[in-house]
């Protein structure tokens, strides 16, 4: 008998086993961190965010979002377990449940230093309406009917923090907060997608659950279009030529969300979230 055939059969010959760090690195959910933190960063730049304070706001966006994912897979722990989540390294015991613990303290005291570096006004916002709302659908309001009620208020303050960290420091227009909490629940409805089935065997019915994939992708669709023309007509005077090309673009892509079949609808949905994002940067 080979040592490969004698090893226990739930562990993994070790040539195999995702080391810890890739594990840390999952379990932060680092496309969502990613996708922020360059949001953030474009909009700073687009505000005149000064270099150093530009580099602490990344810097908080990116410990803020470390510690929302860390702390969603901690809670879900238990969950992820009873559903066989082997994409989850927490749930699947690639990563110590102490170590993630631990990296979730840090980054959140990171988060908080970094925050205040960029003003104790935008510091405040940032920690107050975009961390805590982020902790908020971790701890359980992600499991009811108000699941988009954190996405609305964190990703509409997000343009509030940027601005406030400018030098001229000074809250942005109404329809750029409106704008920017549409995105936000409509990326909710569709970041819900891929796990609706396992969700509901675990007890979460927040709403994307309760409108189901096709109404998930619809709601995320309309919302998504209404960032658009908020984003594109919101400013003063006739709007650019390139936002209208772009609005052209976005009712497109709403079409296909609408009635396209498979894959499509989807991958229309996230192609308005970037040309919203486009928009929202360039106003």
């Amino acid at each position: 008998m080979s040592a490969a055939a004698a090893a226990p059969r739930h562990l993994a010959p070790p040539s195999t086993r995702p080391p810890v760090l890739a594990g840390l690195v999952t379990a932060s959910h680092p496309g969502p961190a990613v996708a922020v933190t360059t949001v953030v960063a474009l909009l700073a730049w687009s505000a005149g965010v000064t270099p150093a304070r530009g580099a602490a706001l990344v810097g908080a966006v990116l410990a803020g979002q470390l510690v929302i994912g860390w702390v969603n897979d901690l809670v879900d722990v238990e969950r992820d377990r009873a559903v066989g989540r082997t994409d989850k390294p927490v749930a699947a015991g690639t990563v110590p449940v102490g170590l993630v613990r631990a990296c979730a303290a840090v980054a959140l005291v990171a988060c908080v230093v970094l925050s205040l570096a960029t003003g104790w006004r935008s510091g405040l916002v940032h920690l107050g309406l975009g961390v805590a709302s982020g902790l908020a659908y971790d701890l359980g309001v992600k499991a009811t009917a108000l699941s988009p009620l954190p996405y609305a208020v964190a990703f509409g303050s997000l343009p509030v923090f940027t601005a406030l960290a400018a030098t001229d420091a000074a809250l942005p227009p109404w329809w750029v907060v409106l704008a920017g909490a549409c995105v936000g629940v409509g990326a909710h409805a569709l970041d819900a997608l891929p796990d609706l089935a396992l969700d509901l065997r675990t007890g979460v019915r927040g709403l994307p659950h309760r409108l189901g994939a096709r109404g998930s992708r619809v709601a995320a669709a309309l919302l998504l279009g209404a960032a658009s023309l908020l984003a594109a007509l919101g400013p003063s005077g006739p709007p650019h030529p390139a936002a209208a090309a772009v609005l052209v673009a976005v009712a497109g892509c709403v079409v296909v969300a609408l009635v396209g079949r498979g894959r499509a609808p989807f991958a229309a949905a996230v192609g308005i979230a970037l040309l919203d994002v486009s928009l929202l940067v360039a106003a």
